[in-house]
């Protein structure tokens, strides 16, 4: 490797499991288990089509695998803890033998979290970043897992309802410097947490574009860096593409930018895809 990247190495533990983070960006699959996601809602509620697709997705090159039982898209509403549980548990049950890669929940909830993590997913992706929710992170300490902490501004119902920021990236990095603080306080690794500055999660099209180009900001934090890019909102209002599923390009070309500016992680819906342009751009 040439040195065009940025990205610091890290050895991201998830329990007994290591990553290695920096020389080779990491891919997390999505897979939504909801009526109601943005991209995939509905395709996999069938626990036997979920789990062939996290079959497919780690044969493709997922290094993660990330598990969503409510749907977290602008103007959603919650879910009740049994739907959520309900929705979930089945296919984790399901891959616990049959895959090879760490699997993430992504969940707000102590109830879901606990079952998940007890049923041996290593990973919890909260979008709340713990806020206000320390039996959580007691728990995930407890289990020795890994946490994804990003920023939010709002709730998904009302995120995208004019939000505004004295300074867009300033304000991001300080929210997720504390998160992380208060993640170790509660008594989870240094090495287990990664950290998202949560694209299309409270943001305007111009204050995404804005926390792209200065991603690299985000690596004084000292954690690795994890994007959630695929498909989102903004790139289809950029390139001016009603359907998520016509977002492909755009979310290789700024999947591309992420890598470059220090991402270490790519939450992403089109695995093979971004696979083959990490693997290119690994090598640069």
């Amino acid at each position: 490797m040439s040195g065009f990247r940025i990205s610091s190495r890290f050895d991201f533990r998830l329990g007994d499991r290591v990553l290695r983070l920096g020389a080779q960006t990491k891919l997390m699959g999505v897979l939504n288990v909801t009526p109601d996601s943005f991209s995939d809602g509905g395709r996999y509620l069938d626990p036997g089509l979920a789990e062939a697709r996290a079959l497919q997705m780690q044969n493709e090159g997922a290094d993660l695998l990330d598990i969503g039982g409510e749907s977290t898209r602008p103007g959603s509403k919650p879910v009740s803890t049994r739907e959520e549980l309900r929705r979930v548990l089945p296919v984790l049950k399901r891959l616990s033998k049959k895959i090879k890669i760490p699997i993430s929940v992504d969940t707000t909830k102590y109830e879901v979290a606990s079952a998940a993590l007890d049923e041996g997913a290593l990973l919890i992706n909260d979008i709340s970043a713990l806020r206000g929710n320390r039996r959580l992170a007691k728990k995930i300490a407890a289990s020795r897992a890994a946490v994804v902490l990003m920023h939010m501004q709002g709730k998904p119902k009302t995120m995208q309802k004019n939000p505004s920021y004295k300074n867009c990236v300033k304000d991001i990095f300080d929210f997720l410097k504390k998160a992380v603080y208060s993640a170790r306080e509660a008594g989870i690794s240094k090495d287990s947490i990664l950290i998202d500055p949560g694209f299309g999660f409270g943001k305007t099209m111009d204050q995404n574009m804005e926390i792209l180009k200065n991603l690299n900001f985000f690596s004084g934090i000292g954690s690795p860096l994890l994007v959630g890019l695929s498909r989102k909102s903004f790139i289809g209002h950029a390139l001016h593409v009603a359907e998520p599923d016509q977002r492909l390009y755009g979310s290789l070309a700024t999947a591309a930018a992420a890598i470059f500016k220090g991402a270490h992680v790519l939450r992403v819906h089109d695995v093979l895809p971004h696979r083959q342009l990490a693997l290119l751009i690994d090598q640069c």
